[in-house]
């Protein structure tokens, strides 16, 4: 792919205009890097060249101070601060706005002062808004006292406080204060996004007994006007402890009229008694979105105390979905008496015989690990599977086995020789996950291997930058074997500069459609906050690249993830491009680069369910749904991208 990119600019740019017809009379609308120095700017953002970069921070015109700054934002170079500090007193909004968001970016508390300093002088609710959002994403105990005891004047400094405690929490940096004002924003009276940012804090931060929020919380869970307040508070009553627990979230999980809700309240039922809400549970299993019951098998399997096998044998014979047949199975299994689980084992290994699509055998395969001595059935499909999203399925399962608490110790020295055979066998996905078994510390595995040369040989072989995923898993590995504890990481090569050529060629309205089994769905292209990976996007497109392709990953309420030709997650191309950070957030349908760090993507997209605003500022974003989004919401492991085309 690199040596074929160096030769081939200028036929990708007579291809992308062949694939980028007008559709109406009207001028297309250019793109802003037909000016030759933003353009310059963004290749040292690219190329992260802090030095060359830090000129431009004085440049005598603002737009190109507002892209030097926005460039750090994803260089993060800490080197960068004290001058993105001096433009917090820029003369233009913008720069200024531009500088508090790369500041936040650069994660480092050196910018904490200064970003204190600096609000108390911005008159500007949106930029007051940006530094209190940047200063929860560096705040150590300090930030977090003055965010918690800010006072905003104007509904979009609010707005920026809420988000600024919810990046602290989100790092576990908060105080009481900091929950009672975040309580205090779940009121109706406050702007929707800050309810959704302190919704969010709520559900995300740990080891916060919300009891004594209980009402506030249910208010909100139960009668705010949007969806996602209501999913993210429902998620949040997980924290707490009340006699009518059971009863509040069963009746959200069946009446809510947002599935995300729904299940959401199914997630936080972890911990209640399996009778106390059973109803609830099977009648989530048969909800009308699939999404519902996935995630409703999903809770069964990671809290199966207390079911009763039958009352899950009778709901598998509602049941057509392959993914949660596989997890009920599961359950089914794990809590069968030890006589009855060879009938069962048989009927389901049938199953897995006559299934037709590697997805339904791959579900399945995760259920029958419910038994521990189904193993060597799961490795040998493991180690004869034709397709790789059925082996790493195996993995996982045989992962999932070694995982529990009842594990016979008689079989560990069995799976230890199973995780080596599988890093011998150079699958990328096999590698890269038994390695992280390996390593795990509750398997204490390092006595089992006397030689990790067959780790070191497996890492030889690899291909870089496409194998990185399964460098780093392996690099950290042999770390922890060698007791070198984290050690030194290895990092990826830069071997894709941004094809300006493509770039220049792509309008700033540009759409792409993507064809699926289930209907199309409609991508608005964001070729100016992420233009390297907008023309990576469209350069795959026009090569047919997507089509015929699965969705491999979907979790409810979550993502929908594709553009895998291994169909597993673990597929990448034989080169890399780097992460973009624009001042965006991940809302419903917007559309992110999946990657196994920054600077590491490829071809691998999402698309978001809800909000995700965790995902913010860490994987880059260079699209949003326009159209579709219904589609979306139906999508399933297994649905086939039919095509993606430009119009």
């Amino acid at each position: 792919m690199k040596i074929r990119y160096l030769l081939a600019v200028a036929a990708f740019a007579v291809s992308a205009c062949q694939q980028l017809p007008q559709q109406s009379p009207k001028p297309t609308a250019k793109n802003k890097f037909g000016d030759t120095t933003l353009q310059h700017i963004y290749t040292l953002q690219d190329e992260r060249r802090t030095a060359e970069l830090l000129p431009y921070l004085t440049n005598n015109k603002p737009q190109y101070r507002r892209q030097a700054a926005l460039a750090f934002a994803s260089v993060q170079d800490t080197l960068a601060i004290p001058s993105l500090l001096q433009l917090l007193s820029d003369t233009t909004t913008a720069v200024r706005d531009a500088a508090a968001y790369a500041l936040g970016q650069t994660g480092s508390a050196k910018a904490e002062t200064g970003l204190i300093q600096h609000l108390q002088q911005e008159k500007r609710p949106a930029v007051q808004a940006q530094l209190l959002e940047a200063l929860g994403k560096v705040a150590t105990s300090a930030g977090v006292n003055y965010l918690a005891t800010f006072q905003a004047a104007s509904p979009a400094a609010l707005i920026g406080q809420a988000w600024g405690m919810y990046r602290a929490g989100l790092r576990q940096q908060y105080n009481q204060q900091a929950v009672e004002r975040m309580i205090g924003f779940l009121s109706p009276a406050t702007p929707d996004e800050a309810r959704l940012a302190a919704a969010q804090f709520l559900m995300r931060i740990t080891k916060q007994n919300l009891t004594p929020y209980r009402q506030s919380i249910l208010n909100a869970a139960t009668n705010d006007k949007t969806p996602e307040v209501r999913m993210a508070a429902a998620a949040a009553f997980n924290k707490i402890n009340a006699p009518d627990k059971a009863r509040i979230l069963s009746n959200i999980a069946q009446s809510d009229p947002d599935y995300r809700v729904r299940l959401s309240a199914v997630r936080a039922m972890s911990g209640l008694e399996f009778n106390e809400v059973k109803p609830a549970i099977l009648a989530a299993l048969q909800d009308k979105n699939i999404n519902t019951a996935i995630a409703t098998a999903e809770y069964l399997q990671a809290n199966p105390a207390g079911i009763e096998p039958e009352a899950l044998l009778q709901a598998l014979t509602k049941v057509q979905d392959a993914r949660v047949r596989g997890n009920l199975i599961w359950v089914v299994l794990h809590n069968s008496q030890p006589q009855n689980r060879p009938y069962l084992n048989s009927r389901y290994k049938q199953q897995y015989q006559n299934a037709r699509s590697a997805y339904d055998k791959a579900h399945l395969l995760k259920g029958l690990a419910g038994d521990y001595e189904n193993y060597p059935f799961i490795a040998d499909a493991m180690f004869t599977a034709q397709q790789p999203a059925v082996a790493t399925a195996a993995m996982d399962a045989l992962i999932t086995i070694r995982q529990q608490k009842d594990f016979p110790k008689g079989l560990e020295d069995e799976f230890a020789a199973i995780f080596e055979r599988a890093v011998g066998t150079g699958d990328v996905a096999l590698v890269g996950m038994a390695a992280a078994a390996i390593r795990d510390p509750k398997f204490n595995l390092r006595s089992q291997y006397r030689d990790i040369n067959f780790l070191t040989a497996a890492q030889q072989k690899l291909q870089l930058p496409r194998d990185m995923e399964t460098n780093l898993e392996l690099q950290k590995t042999i770390n922890f074997m060698s007791g070198k504890g984290e050690g030194e990481m290895p990092q990826n090569p830069f071997t894709h500069p941004i094809n300006w050529a493509m770039v220049k060629i792509i309008p700033a309205d540009q759409q792409a459609v993507v064809h699926t089994e289930k209907g199309d769905v409609v991508l608005q292209l964001l070729v100016e906050d992420a233009p390297g990976t907008v023309a990576n996007f469209v350069d795959l497109t026009t090569q047919g690249f997507f089509n015929g392709l699965y969705f491999h990953r979907v979790v409810p309420n979550f993502v929908v993830q594709g553009g895998d030709k291994r169909g597993d997650g673990w597929g990448s191309s034989n080169y890399s491009i780097r992460s973009e950070f624009a001042p965006l957030k991940y809302k419903e349908g917007y559309v992110g680069m999946a990657s196994a760090g920054k600077d590491t993507e490829s071809n691998q997209w999402f698309i978001t369910h809800s909000p995700t605003p965790h995902l913010d500022g860490r994987y880059t974003i260079f699209a949003k749904v326009v159209e579709g989004m219904d589609i979306v919401h139906q999508l399933e492991v297994g649905d086939k991208i039919l095509s993606v085309e430009l119009r």
